[in-house]
């Protein structure tokens, strides 16, 4: 046997010890092995679906008032003559108009107010300011807010389409009222009054103005 082939033989007995030394050490893949972690399955939703009932109350409504008062069926039977409508806008709409008006007076400025105003309150503002001129009076304000506005009632007429809106103003607001000399009379302009009106607001739904008119002022 020659040389060559000798040193071929022994080269691959040490191979083959190494081998199973290898595996003694190692070990198989047939025992003990981490398998993967199986991927999380999505938690399914314990309990009944949830189900969105159609034809429930109307929150734009049940929101301001009692869900089975008359103020409630009036309000639904305004949005069924105008879709359109809508009590949570017509309020901030109120809140608006109550310091435009309560400023428009107070400064004795009725041009801008009058298209929200009805004929007899209108006149009624004319009337108290022309007196308070006529004693050489004039009045000081400031508007600090609308604190509190609560829809206190809603009346419609089936028949003549006519609705009513009544709410409860809380607001603050700082007042003086000065002589012709310009001398303070009444109030502080440092000190801020709380002042409460009711006031009603009426239109005819559906027609084509859609002013709401301050029918009526109480405090």
């Amino acid at each position: 046997m020659n040389s060559p082939l000798i040193q071929l033989l022994v080269l691959a007995g040490i191979a083959v010890f190494l081998i199973l030394r290898l595996k003694n050490v190692l070990g198989t893949r047939d025992g003990f092995e981490q398998q993967p972690l199986p991927k999380p399955q999505e938690r399914g939703r314990s309990g009944p679906d949830f189900e969105v009932i159609e034809g429930g109350p109307d929150l734009d409504i049940v929101d301001h008032v009692d869900e089975d008062s008359d103020a409630a069926k009036a309000l639904a039977s305004m949005k069924r003559i105008e879709p359109s409508f809508n009590v949570t806008d017509f309020l901030g709409g109120a809140r608006s108009a109550y310091e435009m008006i309560v400023m428009g007076y107070e400064k004795g400025e009725l041009s801008d107010i009058q298209p929200f105003l009805a004929e007899d309150i209108y006149e009624s503002f004319v009337d108290g300011i022309a007196a308070r001129e006529d004693q050489g009076l004039t009045v000081e304000s400031t508007f600090i807010g609308v604190r509190e506005l609560k829809l206190m009632d809603a009346t419609f007429d089936d028949d003549t389409q006519d609705a009513e809106l009544t709410i409860r103003f809380v607001a603050e607001l700082t007042s003086v009222v000065r002589n012709a000399e310009g001398e303070i009379v009444d109030g502080d302009p440092k000190v801020i009054k709380r002042q409460k009106d009711t006031w009603a607001f009426a239109r005819v739904v559906g027609s084509d103005d859609p002013n709401w008119l301050l029918v009526s002022t109480d405090a």
